[in-house]
């Protein structure tokens, strides 16, 4: 190969070698996140942006379908988890890099829609009165199978012993954004709820709400976790949820920052 064919061939090989560079560094990365942060985190990625100029691409679901996703294969780069056990279901599926970091510790509480009979306390005690006097036809929670939200609702109405009554009652949200719109719409006269989402704009003036006592259930620690491959702009995503920036905003929507954050 001649000298004047081999300089436009190496021309163009390093446009192509900085072309992809540049383009692997314009990607906007996936972060699969819980539905309880579905108010908060873009708030939070908003600030991300205006103090790095990155952006980050929400795509928001429950902790359990989220985490089987990842396990097969899903094009994630973070995972925020609205529990421990489904980080360490990918960690487990060599999906990650390392165990990741408590962010959050979250909160339940019981709503009830304007117009809705049933009385909100943090005791359970008007949702025990309506079922008893027979003005509770419906109440939601997330699917407690895939939802840690659900399962802290579970928790609760077990220990107040109105689980088996409510059978038959109960609609199941796939994810907790799914059970806030049921009781917006008025499909149901109660729905636990995080209690980020009650906290919400859009929660203000639609209703009365609770928090639940955290003793009824077990502690909602959340937990993100780095992806296998994640980018540069994943990582500095990653450092920026555990900054003071970040933090203001979670405990705005109620959050509690744990004190131990391995």
């Amino acid at each position: 190969m001649t000298r004047s064919i081999r300089r436009p061939l190496l021309l163009f090989l390093l446009l192509a070698v900085l072309g992809a560079t540049s383009s692997r560094a314009a990607e906007v990365p996936i972060v699969a996140a819980a539905a309880n942060l579905n108010f908060v985190l873009p708030e939070i990625a908003a600030a991300f942006e205006r103090a790095t100029g990155r952006r980050v691409k929400l795509s928001i679901g429950s902790s359990g379908n989220l985490a089987r996703q990842i396990a097969a294969g899903g094009p994630y780069e973070l995972f925020l988890s609205a529990d421990e056990a489904n980080v360490a279901f990918v960690v487990g599926k060599g999906r990650t890099e390392g165990a990741g970091h408590l962010y959050a510790i979250g909160r339940l509480a019981l709503f009830a829609p304007n117009g809705s009979p049933v009385e909100v306390d943090a005791d359970l005690a008007g949702l025990a009165n309506a079922l008893s006097a027979g003005t509770l036809r419906r109440i939601a929670i997330a699917n407690p199978e895939l939802a840690p939200y659900g399962a802290a609702a579970r928790d609760a109405l077990r220990r107040k012993g109105l689980w088996d009554a409510l059978q038959g009652r109960l609609a199941i949200g796939e994810n907790v954004g799914q059970t806030t719109q049921f009781a917006l719409s008025g499909a149901v006269e109660a729905a636990f709820i995080p209690y980020s989402i009650m906290r919400a704009p859009m929660l203000q003036g639609k209703g009365r709400a609770a928090l639940i006592p955290a003793d009824l259930h077990a502690p909602i620690r959340q937990r993100m976790v780095m992806l296998s491959g994640a980018g540069d702009t994943a990582r500095a995503f990653y450092t920026f949820l555990r900054s003071p920036a970040a933090q203001a905003i979670f405990e705005r929507y109620g959050f509690a920052i744990p004190e131990e954050r391995s």
